[in-house]
């Protein structure tokens, strides 16, 4: 027993010796001014460094959190937490910059990153198809993306950033409704005819210029079809023969000789 006394009292002791091997971190940037904060930050982002720029720029508006430097740093870690691959914390700095400083002169460029952290998200999603069925696909971010951008050219149709919202928010309006026909694709597949239209129909309410439009009124025609529906499926038809009188599903019909709906 008195052995192991021995023995504990010397590990115990080693441990605390340990300790003092140790000593903690000291911070760098103890006495930096508001300035050097801000430039070893906007450095730091330059050279990809996210996650010390994000330190630097919030310890700079711990430490500074009045004047220009501190409400700069505010729009600059939006940006820093969007490149280190943190969307969910990007949004968040930049919704809360927009609530602090709704007058502020660049608040237009703080919508315009909170549609573009948006949008980067969920285009890989909406972008390309993978193995997922798309009905399990949540288009959440690309709507998110385009409201922002919505909001940004309505509330500041002069910002230099309006004309490149303008043109991310027609790509938005094409994904959204091809989301939706690709899903009314898959319930056609699993014969969920009404299940289809409902989707369709959504598409063509919603998003009634869009390229996809042309395919969802494909599928209303061929799932009214099946379900014995006729006179939806005419009206449908007349639809879509008013709206694209030269559409490929046409002329692949006149090819087959059969009604151009059952080219399914």
């Amino acid at each position: 027993m008195r052995s192991l006394a021995v023995i504990v009292a010397l590990f115990l002791a080693s441990v605390l010796a340990g300790c003092g091997l140790f000593p903690e971190q000291k911070d760098e940037t103890v006495g930096w001014s508001a300035n050097k904060l801000y430039a070893e930050a906007k450095d730091a982002l330059t050279e990809g460094s996210y996650d010390k720029s994000i330190k630097y720029f919030e310890k700079l508006e711990s430490r500074y959190p009045y004047g220009r430097y501190a409400q700069q740093a505010q729009i600059e870690v939006a940006y820093a937490y969007w490149k280190a691959g943190e969307p969910a914390s990007a949004i968040a700095a930049c919704e809360r910059f927009i609530k602090l400083h709704p007058n502020h002169p660049s608040v237009d460029y703080v919508y315009y990153l909170r549609g573009l952290v948006n949008f980067n998200e969920d285009l890989g999603i909406l972008g390309s198809i993978a193995d997922q069925d798309m009905s399990e696909r949540d288009p959440k971010g690309a709507r998110e993306s385009f409201d922002a951008f919505k909001e940004l050219a309505t509330r500041f149709p002069e910002s230099k950033y309006a004309p490149d919202a303008v043109a991310r928010m027609k790509y938005l309006v094409n994904a959204l409704a091809s989301h939706e026909v690709h899903v009314a694709r898959y319930y056609m597949k699993r014969a969920a005819y009404l299940a289809a239209i409902n989707r369709a129909q959504y598409a063509l309410k919603n998003y009634p210029d869009a390229p996809a439009i042309e395919e969802a009124l494909f599928i209303m025609v061929k799932a009214y079809d099946l379900l014995g529906m006729t006179g939806l499926r005419d009206d449908a038809e007349r639809v879509m023969r008013r709206n694209y009188p030269k559409s490929e599903y046409f002329v692949r019909g006149l090819e087959r000789k059969e009604p151009w709906w059952k080219l399914w």
